[in-house]
């Protein structure tokens, strides 16, 4: 758990880095992005190590019937984060694209995963993606939505979406883990 718990650390502080102390990130210039990089690199090595080697403390029993909502959450999740890259209409519809998609994600995990690590992590995770917005949405309060593009972009946005989808089905089996089993 401690694992989980430090990688959380390192992700939240070097995504918040921006946000509360700009002036201490914008001095390094690139430097700070490639700071921010190597620290998100190895916050998922934490995380992921943390995740496979903790111990299942089991919190609460989820529903069987409950992982159909949560196809289709993921679902939802790899489309919102796809819009956030999408030239078509759906350009700018929201804010915070990928950021929502994190908030999905998690929360679909939640739904399913009743043990310790898991609502550490995913619930770590969601909190990271509420405060980020919070963040984002005080240091910068006037969003002005991009105009929308072509429709046909639209179509590849949810060619891409299942694509991805299944890729993402695909490594959680070969994983060990069937998303559908």
């Amino acid at each position: 758990m401690l694992l989980i718990i430090l990688g959380l650390i390192l992700w939240t502080g070097s995504h918040y880095w921006k946000r509360l102390a700009p002036d201490h990130r914008a001095k390094l210039g690139d430097k700070g992005k490639g700071i921010v990089a190597g620290a998100s690199v190895l916050a998922i090595v934490l995380i992921i190590i943390g995740y496979r080697s903790a111990d299942f403390i089991a919190v609460w029993n989820p529903p069987s019937a409950i992982q159909h909502a949560t196809h289709v959450l993921m679902l939802v999740a790899f489309f919102v984060f796809g819009m956030s890259a999408t030239t078509g209409r759906l350009r700018g519809y929201l804010r915070h694209p990928m950021l929502i998609s994190v908030k999905i994600w998690a929360i679909a995990h939640l739904l399913v995963n009743g043990d310790l690590a898991a609502i550490i992590l995913f619930g770590g995770m969601l909190a990271w993606a509420v405060g980020s917005v919070i963040l984002i949405n005080k240091a910068e309060p006037n969003w002005v939505r991009p105009e929308p593009g072509n429709k046909s972009k639209d179509i590849l946005l949810v060619v891409i979406t299942v694509v991805t989808f299944t890729i993402a089905v695909a490594i959680h089996i070969a994983l060990g883990v069937n998303p559908f089993g």
